[in-house]
């Protein structure tokens, strides 16, 4: 279900009757339709509204965004030859229209726009319009200000092998970044807006008879579910298309890898791309996309299996290690050989807290410390990181309110989260660790075990757009297992794609 964003009713009645009042179509007077703008924009100082005669004689209006609008290139590019003396072919608006487009066709594609409503649309998106004299029609230009940064490596997905680069926030370079490594017809692209006052440009992008027609139609009915005033990141869209908003699991998958999104669509996934985000959202995923990376595919089989079931092995570990150590030290002492649990003894005999107090008073410290990291800026925050760490889990033992077995487990719980390629599965694994640390010291293994259980319920009902979350193992798909277990080689996995 797709939340509304609540709004006091008195702004929520005057948007919509500002969307009402522009529904109109422009009039023949220049000064009435430069009137209608100026007030549909008003107290916008950047908004440039100019009178001048074109082919000498002819008074035109021009109107547009200043921040928005590439200067240069519309006054030295397509202002410039209008501005030029030249015979008027006829006085008919409809003809002077179409001389105007003729005399700029090589330079820039100019359209008709015909009511207020567009026009008002397309001047916050950076166009240039022109009002002719005695026409109730207007041209519109799009030559906006390329305001964006140079391609570069994606800053949150390190790259071993491959493309060097990643998306930034402009949404056709993103598109073109697609377009250059699926070369096909095939690969169709559709952009809407959303978001009533945003109106923000997303693009929805599928391989066609690849990605099934269900979950392209199922994608573009909850975009269009979405009653929001605005939409200023993918993850936005995210929350709000997502099967399940209240599961940690991530059920999109978000991405800065233009080579990871194509892989995806030649498999037969759907992309989101957002104006203005770097992110892209690939859908529907399972959970062991989020073990994954592209660079599988990149590097030797046999080593790409290996990396998997390590990423398996310390998941795990970052999972249930915390709460596996605090029931067995609590309840379990028995299944500790006696020369450890000596040891252990020794070590916790001057803690004045319970196991399961200790680690998690060590665990929000781990995870305040790796955010702290994050937020700062990047030279300052990883030194942070490593030294507050160091310093504090010392000066934590030597005072005896930590005892040193914790430090150990905590330690190998972290760097197990790191090995974890997805963020958003990473952090799922993170969060679910307190929960399970409070069942471990409450009832021991047995509550270690009623948790996995209650986990392993919960995502054998999680869906994806349609796609069971632990496909293809629940649903068992035999050949599916290729890309799950191990990676299979290309020989095999190429033959498995062509059956599909």
């Amino acid at each position: 279900m797709i939340r509304k964003q609540g709004i006091p009713g008195k702004i929520k009645q005057k948007h919509k009757e500002l969307e009402y009042t522009t529904e109109v179509n422009l009039s023949d007077n220049l000064d009435e339709n430069k009137a209608a703008l100026q007030q549909a924009f008003s107290n916008c100082d950047d908004l440039v509204v100019r009178d001048l005669h074109i082919f000498g004689v002819l008074p035109c209006v021009t109107a547009y965004l200043d921040v928005l609008v590439d200067d240069t290139l519309w006054d030295n590019g397509l202002l410039a030859p209008l501005m030029l003396p030249e015979k008027i072919e006829s006085d008919n608006p409809a003809q002077l229209i179409e001389q105007i487009k003729n005399k700029l066709g090589s330079v820039a594609k100019p359209e008709i726009a015909s009511n207020l409503k567009e026009i008002v649309q397309r001047i916050v998106k950076g166009d240039v319009i022109l009002f002719i004299k005695s026409s109730s029609q207007a041209l519109r230009f799009s030559i906006k200000d390329q305001l964006h940064r140079q391609l570069e490596e994606p800053s949150t997905e390190a790259v071993i092998r491959g493309p060097q680069i990643g998306f930034i926030e402009k949404l056709h370079i993103n598109m073109a970044l697609i377009r250059q490594r699926i070369r096909t017809p095939y690969l169709k692209m559709e952009k809407l807006s959303v978001g009533s006052i945003s109106r923000a440009d997303v693009s929805i992008i599928y391989i066609e008879n690849k990605a099934p027609q269900t979950v392209i139609d199922d994608v573009k009915q909850r975009l269009a579910g979405i009653d929001m005033e605005s939409i200023l990141e993918s993850g936005y869209i995210e929350e709000l298309i997502s099967d399940h908003p209240y599961s940690p699991f991530p059920v999109i998958q978000a991405t800065q890898r233009p080579d990871l999104v194509s892989a995806s669509l030649i498999e037969g996934k759907v992309a989101l791309l957002v104006d203005g985000s770097p992110f892209a959202l690939i859908m529907p995923i399972t959970l062991w996309f989020g073990f994954q990376t592209v660079e599988d595919y990149y590097m030797n089989f046999i080593f790409a299996t290996m990396l998997r079931w390590l990423r398996y092995l310390f998941a795990f570990l970052a999972f249930a290690l915390p709460s596996i150590f605090v029931a067995i030290t609590t309840f379990h002492q028995e299944m500790i050989p006696t020369s450890l649990t000596l040891s252990l003894a020794a070590a916790r005999e001057v803690v004045p807290f319970p196991a399961m107090v200790e680690t998690l008073i060590m665990e929000i410290t781990f995870e305040a410390l790796r955010e702290a990291g994050v937020r700062l800026p990047r030279p300052v925050g990883q030194t942070i990181s490593i030294v507050g760490a160091l310093v504090i889990g010392q000066a934590a033992v030597q005072a005896g309110i930590i005892s040193a077995p914790i430090i150990i487990i905590v330690s190998l719980t972290g760097i197990a989260s790191f090995l974890i390629p997805h963020p958003g599965m990473s952090q799922a694994f993170s969060l679910l660790r307190f929960p399970m640390v409070i069942c471990a010291g409450t009832f021991g293994l047995f509550g270690v075990s009623a948790g996995m259980i209650a986990i392993l319920i919960h995502l054998t009902n999680l869906h994806s757009f349609g796609v069971p979350y632990l496909t293809p193992l629940a649903p068992f798909n035999r050949s599916g297992l290729m890309d799950v277990l191990i990676r299979a080689p290309w020989q095999i996995m190429h033959k498995r794609q062509n059956k599909r």
